[in-house]
């Protein structure tokens, strides 16, 4: 599989990331994009984060952080999937990620519909804004 970024350093701005999908993996696939320098998140952290979602099936955006106006979301990492809560952990404040997230450690074959289907791989491009 094939993810594109136009924005890979500049954090300021939205990465434009789109997916040419062919061989999919079978676990999370992490890239670093920028190494950040702050602090490392850990599993039991809430972090800061800005970030963009792309379902891999049809290179759709499913939900962005950037297209709700660039403010970053909170949470805790162990109150969301296992491919956010295991790809943001052991990342650092600053720092661009890529995450491919096969369906087990995302939403599985229950999806989010209408917006995620039943098993479907995705692809994230989170920046770790603060960890809290």
């Amino acid at each position: 599989m094939a993810v594109t970024v136009d924005n890979t350093d500049d954090l300021t701005r939205a990465p434009g990331a789109s997916v040419t999908p062919d061989t999919l993996p079978n676990d999370l696939d992490i890239t670093d994009l920028v190494v950040g320098g702050g602090t490392e998140a850990g599993p039991r952290d809430t972090v800061q984060v800005q970030y963009q979602g792309i379902r891999v099936s049809d290179s759709g955006e499913f939900d962005s952080s950037w297209g709700r106006g660039g403010t970053p979301v909170e949470f805790p990492l162990n109150g969301v999937i296992d491919g956010f809560k295991l790809g943001i952990s052991g990342m650092r404040e600053g720092g661009r990620r890529i995450l491919v997230v096969p369906p087990h450690q995302g939403y599985g074959d229950r999806g989010v519909p209408p917006v995620i289907p039943a098993n479907a791989h995705l692809v994230f491009v989170v920046d770790l804004v603060k960890v809290n």
